[in-house]
């Protein structure tokens, strides 16, 4: 394997975060209730860990902002254009896995 410096591992990192975020506002057929349930995170979860990481290095953004920054919008205006009402069966299986964060 080749070996990268410090900042190629960031620089495509950071590439691959950018086409992750792009691929999920592309997808906005797919719910956060179905990712949670397929792969334990979603968007919210996405948007957490940029906060996260700009919180621990010094910069205040909140909750609002850094979802914003994932869903490409705001999230109320997301949920009114995109979010569906979750089935019962979907939402016992969250239940059933949902992490302790959530």
């Amino acid at each position: 394997m080749t070996e990268l410096s410090d900042e190629q591992q960031r620089d495509f990192e950071a590439a691959a975060f950018r086409r992750l975020v792009k691929h999920l506002r592309e997808r906005n057929d797919v719910q956060n209730i179905d990712l949670m349930n397929f792969a334990g995170f979603c968007r919210n979860c996405l948007s957490n860990w940029y906060r996260e990481a700009a919180n621990a290095d010094g910069i205040d953004l909140t909750k609002d902002q850094s979802r914003e920054i994932v869903y490409g919008m705001p999230y109320a205006q997301w949920q009114a254009l995109n979010q569906t009402e979750a089935s019962d069966a979907k939402k016992a299986e969250f239940e059933a896995r949902r992490p302790k964060d959530h």
